[in-house]
């Protein structure tokens, strides 16, 4: 019985993926749909692990009897998530602990590490509470409005916490990037990401003049690791961030947008726990 939830779990996943497309659109809409198919099959199949470690190898569901084997193949998937975990933390350890070695400076009333490169960066490293990275090269470059609208968007990456739900949305593209089509939603959700950053940077500066900045910064990011980071030149899809800054964005309603309770579908697994005896 157990062996059937993983395999009718799996093709559920498998199917969500091949199924889903894209929306066209704002990023709000994109966002909400790219996010719902990226997350949900795996967080189905998780939930569908922990379910049969739970229940275990003995006693009976449905009539039909558990078996080791169901057991087992759950177990090592969730050891396997776990390891990926571990290794993706140590790895954003020593990408932030090699930021927090930069000097700080001060800009525009904010604390910034240096990092001192000729090449032009600036972006958010850190979990919860990032710390903003600028390189020499930026600061040297850039006019003081340039450098502002930077600011602005690195600014944006902050207040939507883009690198702690990033790492922990990364982590899920590690776990199951066997699934359908993880690889163009992820990235996907890193355009739309930094599309979310640059509206937020746009109702505080020029989108003119941001747009003019990306056009310096996006080609010269020589942080390639989204660990941990998200930086200005994060995404290469330049056009579609340009076109979105000059074209003024439509109003979604609330309506419109894909409510989160959805997601407790993908618990319904745990409920099999209460139907083995």
């Amino acid at each position: 019985m157990h062996l059937l939830m993983i395999v009718t779990t799996v093709t559920i996943a498998c199917w969500l993926r091949f199924s889903g497309h894209i929306p066209q659109g704002n990023w709000h809409l994109r966002w909400q749909r790219s996010l719902f198919l990226f997350l949900f099959p795996p967080l189905l199949i998780f939930m569908t692990a922990i379910s049969i470690v739970c229940m275990g190898t003995q006693g009976k569901m449905g009539g039909m009897y558990s078996g080791s084997f169901s057991y087992l193949l759950a177990l090592i998937f969730l050891a396997f998530f776990n390891i990926l975990g571990i290794t993706l933390t140590f790895q954003g350890w020593k990408s932030i602990k090699s930021a927090r070695e930069c000097p700080l400076v001060n800009l525009a009333g904010k604390q910034a590490r240096l990092l001192q490169t000729g090449a032009l960066f600036a972006g958010q490293m850190g979990f919860w509470q990032p710390e903003l990275v600028i390189s020499e090269g930026l600061l040297q470059t850039l006019s003081p409005a340039h450098l502002e609208s930077v600011l602005a968007h690195e600014q944006g990456h902050y207040h939507y916490r883009d690198t702690f739900w990033f790492f922990w949305l990364g982590w899920v593209r590690s776990c199951t990037a066997w699934l359908p089509n993880t690889e163009p939603l992820w990235q996907e959700l890193l355009v739309l990401r930094e599309l979310r950053a640059d509206s937020y940077a746009a109702s505080q500066v020029d989108p003119l003049v941001l747009a003019e900045s990306l056009l310096l910064v996006v080609s010269n990011n020589p942080i390639t690791s989204n660990i941990c980071c998200a930086a200005l030149g994060a995404s290469d899809r330049l056009d579609q961030r340009i076109e979105a800054l000059l074209t003024p964005t439509e109003p979604t309603s609330e309506s419109q947008l894909q409510s989160w309770h959805i997601f407790l579908f993908a618990f319904l697994p745990l409920l099999t726990v209460v139907f083995h005896s």
